[in-house]
């Protein structure tokens, strides 16, 4: 009997890293794909109007500024509304996309 638990946990092991392993490959192909979306929209964004794409570039920079600034400081009485619940949500979702490309794409020993 201890020879088919022995097989049992074998087939567990095996089939949890092979999990692991596919989605290890999805996350990194994602990691990629997103990272390189964003270079190709820089290059046309600037190949189309490099003042366009400084200015944007800057407006965009004041929008997670405002979303950070609202998403650390002290909280007041209430709660978030209007332009500063979204600047602090795009700040959030954008931080957690550049913690997911650095520690996914970091890690191919490609760049």
């Amino acid at each position: 009997m201890w020879v088919f638990s022995a097989l049992k946990g074998i087939g567990k092991f095996l089939i949890e890293l092979v999990g692991e392993a596919v989605g290890e490959v999805i996350l990194t192909l994602f990691a990629f794909a997103l990272l390189g979306g964003l270079v190709l929209v820089a290059h046309l964004s600037w190949s189309f109007s490099p003042r366009l794409t400084i200015a944007g570039a800057g407006v965009l920079s004041l929008f997670l500024a405002h979303g950070a600034w609202q998403t650390f400081r002290t909280p007041t009485k209430g709660r978030r509304r209007g332009f500063a619940a979204l600047t602090a949500t795009v700040f959030t979702v954008t931080a957690g996309t550049a913690v997911f490309l650095f520690f996914y794409t970091s890690g191919c020993g490609c760049l």
